[in-house]
């Protein structure tokens, strides 16, 4: 029978482990290479036992000595560490905590990435009862500048970009609200940049707004956005605190330890259901 998480001790109860852990962490610690000395009054073990168990891990490479004396982390913790990067997967992440965010707010939830000057929806979690007409499937694209997501990915990118992304698509509109002239997309990506929330008001699809935020990956690149659409008399801005405590919970599973952006006032809007990002 498979065991739930509360089963599994806080400690481990093997001791040697234990003690293996509070090396590692002691030398994760530090940059440079850390004497015997030092790593032993660290810890609080005796220089015999650090030393025995130092040189265990330096057999398996989890440890390195560049000097007689003093240690590192070894290459292995790299290797092993690149494996499991590896496997992160940003689809795999986002499924439960999007089904919980849909189950919140009850109107669909889209994951994003960008490939070139558009972004593909790769997962949603959507039911009838958002009364929400699914019109861009998952392998569905779209224009960067005309969704929330592509907004946080233009927003993410430098001012020449920008302009080169404008010069190439000429900020073809979809509405009356699509944006279509440079500096008004200009500031819409400023505003993007200062609230990590970025929006789409009917710009893609007449009757739907949406709001994203960012999904980063352990080297704080932004790898993906999490949108939330709506009718557009539906949009609620009540939502922005879940939809960024989701995507932040995305992140932390790929490895992103940062901070929280702060949502942005809301803008209203009219008329008929189908889904746009």
């Amino acid at each position: 029978m498979r065991k739930n998480q509360s089963d599994v001790p806080a400690v481990p109860v093997i001791q040697v482990i234990e003690r293996m852990f509070s090396l590692i962490d002691v030398l994760a610690s530090r940059e440079e290479a850390i004497s015997l000395k030092e790593i032993s009054e660290k810890t609080g073990l005796h220089p015999s036992t650090t030393h025995r168990i130092l040189n265990d891990l330096a057999v398996g490479r989890f440890v390195d000595r560049p000097e007689a004396g003093s240690y590192r982390l070894g290459m292995r913790l790299l290797e092993l560490g690149n494996l499991v990067k590896g496997r992160l997967n940003v689809r795999d992440a986002a499924l439960g905590p999007m089904r919980e965010l849909h189950k919140l707010t009850q109107q669909p939830v889209n994951l994003s990435m960008r490939q070139g000057d558009e972004i593909v929806y790769i997962e949603r979690s959507y039911s009838e009862r958002s009364g929400m007409q699914v019109v861009r499937a998952i392998g569905g694209r779209a224009a960067l500048h005309l969704t929330s997501t592509g907004k946080l990915f233009l927003a993410a990118d430098d001012p020449a970009r920008v302009r080169s992304y404008a010069t190439r698509t000429g900020l073809a509109g979809h509405t009356r609200n699509s944006i279509t002239q440079l500096p008004a997309l200009e500031r819409e990506l400023s505003k993007a940049r200062q609230y990590g929330i970025a929006r789409d008001n009917e710009e893609l699809e007449l009757g739907v707004r949406c709001m994203a935020t960012g999904i980063y990956d352990d080297q704080g690149k932004l790898v993906a956005g999490l949108s939330i659409s709506a009718p557009a008399d539906r949009l609620d801005e009540g939502w922005l605190p879940k939809l960024q405590a989701t995507a932040n919970e995305i992140s932390g599973a790929l490895g992103f330890k940062d901070g929280v952006a702060v949502a942005t006032p809301a803008t209203p809007a009219s008329n008929s259901p189908s889904t746009g990002a």
